[in-house]
């Protein structure tokens, strides 16, 4: 086709999901604009860089919807597939990492794995022996040696993680070697056809609207939920996947990365605020890191982040599809784990919508 025949799609938003819809859809040769309010070649403001990458259908299990498992499933193959994609298109190494995950507790918490084991075990019913392995001492130290105070774990093996600060520009990367459109500090309205500018209003045959919290004034219930992270740089503990620490009061997670740093979290705050980490957070998270690995006593706290990722009244994923128009939001604390499956549902919605238009 030619760029006069192409069908015209512009994308509001160029987080996670904006810059994987572009992506993928320009594979499928439409002319694709992205729109993002701040800087596209800076994402530090995003949700989906303070994230961890973790992707982890069978942790989020237990307290969420049977459906954030059956797209977490279907996540795991696409970022399998899209990272190797991605490294031939990009001449870059995304690092995904399948590698599984570990659930502990100290001795006094034994009983929230168990309960942990005892729910996954029902809702899984007869795959839970293939996914989960319970671990003795010998085993947890053989498989995480930075974990050998703790007398057992929970192997879970059907999960993963993605470097998402490797993962983000190589998209951009991408996105501009395919003649992606991009145009960032360009805050956005969205209606069926068209996008309006402070510089007034443009025509596209489709518009994907993936604003996040941009989009609260079109989505009814859309509201912002708290994260906070801290990254610390340690040469004595090193450990080969992500870590999660299971606690009455909170839910430690620690995710390994390149040069001994590590990425930990847990709190989830039901706030818009988006001020710097608070005291008593940071406490929280470098005693629960602590206790994980007292080595992590000398370790660096080297960065903090804050941000608020958008979410429904349900935590579901909201996807919403019209003529000229697709809105896509909310999800929630599963945006590395839902992402692929989501846009690729879009992604069909879209073809089929502008199949009609070319």
């Amino acid at each position: 086709m030619t760029s006069e025949t192409k069908a015209r799609v512009a994308i509001a938003g160029g987080g996670l999901l904006g810059r994987l819809l572009a992506w993928r859809l320009c594979q499928r040769d439409f002319d694709i604009t992205l729109f993002e309010a701040g800087d596209l070649t800076a994402p530090e403001g995003g949700a989906c860089w303070t994230a961890a990458g973790m992707i982890s259908p069978l942790s989020e299990l237990v307290h969420s919807d049977k459906q954030v498992y059956t797209l977490g499933l279907q996540s795991l193959d696409l970022w399998a597939e899209w990272s190797r994609l991605l490294e031939q298109q990009s001449g870059s190494t995304v690092k995904y990492r399948k590698a599984g995950s570990v659930l502990v507790a100290h001795g006094k918490d034994r009983s929230e794995l168990l309960q942990f084991l005892r729910e996954l075990q029902g809702k899984l019913g007869d795959s839970a022996r293939e996914q989960i392995q319970l671990l003795d001492a010998k085993a947890l130290a053989e498989l995480e040696p930075g974990l050998q105070s703790f007398e057992h774990g929970l192997y879970l093996r059907n999960e993963a993680d993605i470097d998402n600060h490797r993962l983000l520009p190589i998209l951009l990367s991408v996105l501009r070697q395919g003649g992606v459109k991009l145009r960032g500090h360009s805050q956005v309205s969205c209606e069926a056809g068209r996008i309006s500018l402070v510089s007034g209003q443009e025509q596209f045959d489709c518009i994907i609207d993936c604003r996040g919290l941009g989009a609260k004034g079109q989505i009814e219930g859309l509201r912002g939920v708290r994260g906070e992270v801290m990254v610390v740089e340690s040469r004595e503990v090193v450990l080969r996947r992500p870590v999660r620490l299971l606690h009455p009061r909170y839910k430690l997670y620690a995710v390994p990365r390149s040069n001994g740093r590590t990425v930990i979290g847990a709190t989830e705050i039901e706030s818009e605020d988006l001020s710097p980490i608070s005291v008593r957070s940071s406490m929280e998270l470098s005693s629960a890191l602590y206790s994980l690995n007292p080595a992590f006593a000398e370790a660096r706290i080297v960065e903090t982040r804050v941000n608020c990722r958008p979410a429904t009244m349900d935590n579901m994923p909201y996807i919403h599809s019209e003529d000229g128009l697709v809105r896509v939001n909310g999800l929630y604390r599963h945006g590395y784990l839902l992402a692929p499956a989501v846009v690729e549902q879009v992604e069909n919605q879209v073809a089929q919508q502008l199949l009609q238009v070319v």
